[in-house]
């Protein structure tokens, strides 16, 4: 297992095949879990650089703020619910993000004790971006992977995505599913 935290690259061009387990042995559940490990810190590293590399930066809570706008205009409490998090830390958030033009707060027509927050054209333009980034560093990581080993790939994430609970939410995906 160290040898593969040591030169993962080694370890991938060498089909998986290296340390103690050989070509056809199932990997340690140390082995599995290290991998994954690795595996996650390539993929936030790619997350947090794909959200400074443009003009407005912004942390990983607001975009997900501004992703879950992209679907419509949303009162701050259902916001609040679909980040999982409290009134008030959504109102910190979205005053950061009204003073940076991303989003809009206006008071609700029917009920004047209800604010409703939408998404600015800067906003939707920030979240087009922070994608395209992140889908051009992932390619770049691509281009590192053996064209014969994608497949294999391909499956292995879907079985941790699924193992994992995670089924695609309509809240991070705009532009991921075309």
């Amino acid at each position: 297992m160290a040898d593969v935290a040591q030169d993962p690259q080694r370890h991938a061009q060498a089909g998986g095949q290296g340390g103690a387990t050989g070509a056809r042995e199932v990997p340690t559940e140390d082995e599995v879990t290290e991998a994954i490990i690795q595996a996650s810190r390539a993929m936030v590293a790619i997350a947090v650089r794909s959200l400074g590399n443009g003009g407005e930066e912004v942390t990983l809570p607001q975009y997900r703020t501004l992703v879950v706008l992209t679907y419509g205009k949303r009162r701050l409490a259902d916001l609040a619910e679909a980040l999982a998090v409290s009134p008030s830390t959504a109102t910190r958030m979205c005053d950061r993000l009204v003073r940076k033009g991303l989003i809009t707060r206006s008071r609700d027509e029917i009920d004047r004790r209800e604010v409703n927050l939408e998404v600015t054209a800067a906003g939707r333009r920030v979240v087009a971006d922070v994608i395209e980034r992140r889908r051009a560093e992932v390619r770049s990581v691509l281009e590192g992977i053996p064209v014969e080993a994608r497949r294999q790939l391909v499956n292995s994430l879907y079985v941790l995505a699924a193992a994992a609970g995670q089924s695609p939410e309509p809240h991070w995906s705009p532009g991921w599913h075309e």
